[in-house]
């Protein structure tokens, strides 16, 4: 099975980049949306084969994700299940008969670090609701986690130590989710693997120069890991501020 996951940055907008192009041509089974900064009814997109699921935001024109997948899931959630997070269109999860898959968009701590403390509650909480998937399931999880986690991750590591997706608190936070028997594909696959990165800034010609950022995953359970086949970052598809990332896994 294949999976895309792209931060879209406007489903609208990009829809008018070739977005269904790249849809078809990338010919995945799940294909996994972030920041698609819509309220229900705004857009009509289908594609043959495919059922979509959406996760809104309160906010118009703000956040939200959404899943299209060509496999019937058994249920779909679109909540933590905690309040506070469950305005901002954050999580599509879909529950198949051997593994759940969580479409996620985190939240950005912002400039000076204003949305921090915010931050660090989405992550215990979200950890708490992956750890409760996975007892029951495997878990595929995958999505923009507004984080790089080592400095391979990024091309400037020392000059954004402090800056919101770098700071101790961010990082420390996914290398607790690693801790509790979960895997990050790329890296596993690519462990070495420098200049691979799935997040350019708009400014300063940054993707020209490929001065990015990897912070788009896929995560998987660990017992997953045999099943992994291949993991990639696709830089060449644009459209979008992020491009997007890919696992093959047999299940």
């Amino acid at each position: 099975m294949k999976f895309i996951s792209w931060n879209v940055n406007g489903l609208r907008a990009i829809v008018g980049k070739g977005f269904r192009e790249v849809f078809e041509s990338l010919d995945a089974d799940f294909f996994c949306v972030q920041e698609i900064k819509l309220k229900e009814g705004q857009l009509d997109l289908a594609f043959d084969g495919y059922k979509a699921y959406y996760s809104y935001a309160d906010r118009p024109g703000y956040s939200g994700t959404a899943v299209f997948t060509r496999h019937e899931p058994l249920s779909v959630r679109t909540y933590t299940g905690v309040d506070k997070h469950d305005h901002e269109g954050r999580v599509v999860a879909l529950e198949y008969p051997d593994f759940y898959l969580v479409n996620v968009y985190v939240p950005n701590s912002q400039s000076e670090l204003a949305r921090l403390d915010y931050r660090m509650e989405w992550e215990a909480d979200f950890l708490t609701f992956i750890k409760e998937l996975d007892v029951h399931k495997s878990v595929i999880m995958c999505g923009d986690l507004n984080v790089a986690h080592e400095e391979i991750d990024l091309a400037n590591p020392k000059t954004n130590r402090r800056n919101a997706g770098f700071t101790d608190e961010e990082r420390g936070c996914m290398t607790r989710l690693l801790g509790e028997g979960f895997v990050d594909t790329f890296r596993y696959q690519h462990p070495d693997a420098r200049g691979a990165y799935s997040w350019w800034s708009y400014r300063g010609r940054a993707r020209e120069k490929n001065v990015g950022w990897r912070i788009d995953y896929f995560i998987v359970s660990e017992r997953l890991v045999p099943a992994l086949k291949a993991s990639a970052i696709h830089p060449d598809i644009t459209g979008s501020d992020h491009c997007p990332v890919s696992i093959e896994i047999e299940l």
